[in-house]
């Protein structure tokens, strides 16, 4: 195919509101250099990350309220950016030493920037923060990061996977999840939170959604074993209702604020806590006697490694988890696409295609 000198794009312009993000239709079409692949992007999914950068809502270890952006141990994100980490597309073209035979595959962008050569994620960065990302008509990438997914699955659906996914898969992997556990997703009809679900279904656990009014039905559908209504009467209650008074194994959290105390109370004696987010307040309280006198485990988690990446493309592969399409929007209506994504209205993920698709 022709490949275009010029191509649209939303630029992140700097940390703030909506206007912020701008959109562009004269934005040059990357080059691929050594190692790298041009993809023509068919669509990208939407994230929570994407909204806490543009606001630079990531405090500091000093100052949990200081304008700060994703990546605490050295910043890597300049202005403008694009923004866009859940990239699916078609490789135009190579850089060299990548096998031009590779021009033509459909592929699933793995995000992350690994900086080392283990598992370990001390030092890790992200496509769209750290390089230009997927709000776009192209964007170039590293070769290792762009995966064939033996799927027939559409751009949309793929698209919905790979943050959501991987987050939630390396939170259950760190803290353990095995068969017959259960465990307690907050922010459930939310991206990480229902790919929490399916995944721990996939393992063998039981997970038990809680979720928005009116949102029980479709967290029953995607696997949740009962669903707390967030909001509606006493939480530990309701839990122990939900659960038939059996054990809380594991709490996965997305939410964060008021709710974290209860939180603790409903895990067992040695139960395990996850998050990686805070959409409803990232400073709690914490009694510590809570956490010491029932002997509890507490995991930060964010992004996923290598191994994380692989067990996700398999379980796609083998249908052991399925897309959730909340929403598509052209990227040219990337203003609604966002203002949509933080009202929280849907189920699972939204996603920005091109214009063109």
């Amino acid at each position: 195919m022709t490949i275009p000198e010029k191509m649209a794009a939303v630029f992140l312009t700097g940390h703030g509101g909506l206007e912020k993000l701008i959109y562009a239709t004269d934005v040059p079409v990357p080059t691929p250099t050594e190692g790298e692949v041009l993809i023509r992007v068919a669509a990208c999914g939407m994230n929570n990350t994407d909204v806490w950068v543009r606001e630079g809502a990531y405090g500091t270890e000093d100052d949990p309220s200081a304008l700060s952006t994703w990546r605490r141990q050295g910043n890597t994100l300049t202005f403008p950016r694009i923004q866009g980490t859940d990239t699916v597309g078609h490789i135009v073209g190579v850089g060299a030493g990548v096998d031009p035979r590779r021009i033509g595959e459909r592929v699933m962008v793995d995000f992350s920037i690994y900086n080392r050569d283990d598992d370990s994620l001390a030092d890790i960065d992200y496509i769209g923060h750290g390089r230009d990302g997927g709000y776009a008509e192209y964007m170039v990438l590293p070769g290792e990061n762009a995966h064939v997914v033996a799927t027939d699955m559409t751009d949309v659906e793929l698209a919905t996977f790979c943050c959501a996914y991987l987050t939630g898969e390396r939170m259950l992997e760190r803290a353990r999840l095995v068969a017959g556990e259960r465990v307690l997703v907050t922010g459930a009809s939310g991206g990480v939170g229902s790919a929490i679900i399916q995944l721990a279904r996939a393992r063998g656990a039981i997970p038990i959604a809680v979720a928005g009014l009116g949102k029980e039905a479709a967290m029953i559908d995607i696997g949740a074993e009962a669903v707390v209504t967030r909001g509606k009467g006493d939480l530990v209650q309701a839990v122990h209702s939900a659960s038939g008074g059996q054990p809380i194994d594991l709490v996965a959290d997305l939410v964060g604020g008021p709710l974290f105390n209860d939180l603790l109370k409903v895990l067992r004696p040695e139960g395990r806590y996850t998050t990686a987010g805070a959409i409803a307040g990232p400073v709690v309280q914490l009694d510590l006697r809570t956490l010491y006198l029932k002997q509890l485990e507490m995991h930060g988690s964010s992004q996923g490694s290598r191994a994380d990446f692989r067990r996700l493309i398999g379980y796609i592969e083998s249908r052991k988890i399925r897309p959730l399409v909340g929403g598509v929007y052209p990227l040219s209506d990337f203003h609604r696409a966002q203002t949509e994504f933080m009202a929280k209205n849907f189920v699972g993920k939204l996603v920005v295609v091109p214009d063109a698709r």
